[in-house]
């Protein structure tokens, strides 16, 4: 077989101090220097085909056990550990890295296993955290800081939403095409001049400042384009309010300040193209027909979903809802529950449950009665969605929309009614992640829960390796 490079040091040190030599006595008997052989220990330099076999020859190596398959796993793990938030102020080389798990892999491996430890006691406290509804922040990133920021206000900005809204009635968007009418408004109150062409090719919007000149990519889907300019007035009629938020959100760093501006803005735009009472009431007319909402108001199905979860203005609060975007790998991009069922910070959503399914199905609506281990039964909806502004070569993101309420909310929506929502037997266990979920028998369990002890039959196989104590 073909043996590409080799940095066998750990190895070849072991085996002379094995055998009992010097390295002057085991570099003689090699046939090599001395210094090539401490470069050799060191890692510094590979071995040989010459010293391969002499070390075959004399000591008795065996070259087949020589993979560096366990290294590569190890440099693996070690590279995503470090790359923890909780290390951001070190970036190790890859010759470090190589270092470290060839000459010290025990410490390589107990780097590894702390890290672990901490991201599952991190997983747990979060976990509490949400039940107990504090907001801790135990999450260093900017992006996670914000997100945890509208979870708390319960994804509901009532300065913002009542200003859009009073705005929306007064340009007089109901619904439909909003372009004509956002266009007319930016030119007439702000000097913005709108037009659709090729400096934003590589971007759905962009903004010239000293021109006053917002450029809309022409390849973008109209709801798109239309959001983006509900967007650039959110960033002209309303900053001073936004930076009022921002401000009073004592966010730790900048970089979540930016985030959360961003996610103010969008929240300004949704709340305009689709006026809190207005989007209410129609919701509930056509029984939260996500399709059909979309269409009433020339926006996207993600939009609507978004808005949908929004609706919680005291005394004229909508169906209570969760809602997340998921993408293929499993992560949960975007999350907000107002029900029992909250997801976890951590880790890969549920392998049961329906989104995960609808990448299989794109453009269909996946349904799903679902029941967490607490007794709380859920209608659960997934749809594929997929975003893209150019042509062929364009890369395209692609993620699963999940929204559902609690089964005692069902009949307010289209997509229960021929579902027997009375029956018990309809309804799939589903989990909020396999690290906190206590359900014993799951075939999809991908890993034990944190809480909870394992014990091992070698004679018994079941569906997992092992059983929970």
């Amino acid at each position: 077989m073909a043996i590409g490079k080799l940095f066998i040091g750990r190895k070849v040190r072991e085996l002379r101090l094995e055998h009992d030599a010097t390295q002057s006595q085991f570099a003689e008997r090699l046939g090599i220097s001395l210094s090539y052989l401490n470069q050799i220990e060191n890692n510094q330099r590979p071995v040989s085909a010459a010293v391969l076999l002499a070390l075959a020859d004399k000591y008795g190596l065996d070259i087949a056990e020589l993979s560096t398959g366990e290294t590569d796993r190890l440099m693996s793990a070690l590279t995503e550990a470090l790359g923890d938030p909780l290390f951001e102020s070190y970036s190790p080389t890859l010759q470090e890295l190589k270092l470290i798990a060839q000459n010290a892999p025990g410490f390589a491996r107990a780097l590894v296993s702390c890290h672990q430890a901490y991201r599952r006691n991190s997983e747990q406290l979060a976990s509490l955290d949400d039940r107990l509804g504090r907001a801790a922040a135990l999450e260093a990133t900017p992006y996670d800081e914000v997100r945890d920021f509208f979870h708390y206000v319960d994804n509901y900005v009532q300065e913002l939403d009542t200003t859009a809204e009073a705005l929306a009635l007064k340009l007089g968007l109901q619904g439909g095409d909003g372009q004509p009418i956002l266009t007319d408004y930016l030119d007439s109150q702000f000097s913005v001049r709108v037009v659709h062409g090729p400096s934003a090719m590589n971007a759905v919007r962009r903004y010239d400042p000293a021109g006053r000149v917002l450029t809309l990519n022409p390849y973008a889907p109209a709801e798109t384009r239309t959001f983006q300019m509900a967007v650039q007035v959110a960033q002209l009629y309303a900053s001073e309010a936004v930076e009022n938020i921002v401000r009073q959100a004592g966010f730790r760093s900048e970089e979540a300040g930016e985030v959360c501006r961003i996610g103010l803005h969008n929240y300004f735009a949704g709340a305009l193209l689709m006026p809190y009472q207005g989007f209410l009431k129609t919701a509930r007319d056509l029984r939260h027909d996500i399709e059909l909402l979309a269409a009433r108001f020339g926006t996207s199905l993600e939009q609507v979903c978004h808005r949908l979860s929004t609706l919680q203005r005291p005394g004229m609060k909508g169906i209570p809802i969760f809602f997340a975007r998921i993408d293929r790998a499993g992560n949960i991009t975007k999350r907000h529950s107002a029900t029992k069922l909250q997801f976890a910070r951590f880790g890969a959503a549920c392998p049961l449950w329906n989104a995960h399914q609808a990448f299989e199905t794109p453009g269909r609506f996946i349904r799903q009665l679902a029941e967490t281990p607490d007794g709380a039964r859920y209608l659960c909806l997934a749809t594929h969605v997929s975003k893209g502004v150019g042509g062929f070569r364009t890369q395209r993101s692609s993620h699963a929309l999940a929204l559902g309420c609690e089964i005692s909310y069902a009949s307010a929506f289209v997509y229960a009614d021929d579902l027997n929502v009375t029956d018990k037997s309809a309804f799939e266990p589903i989990g909020i992640s396999c690290r906190i979920c206590e359900r014993s028998n799951c075939a999809s369990r991908a890993v034990p829960p944190l809480r909870r002890s394992i014990s091992v039959d070698h004679n018994v196989r079941e569906t997992t390796p092992y059983q929970l104590s």
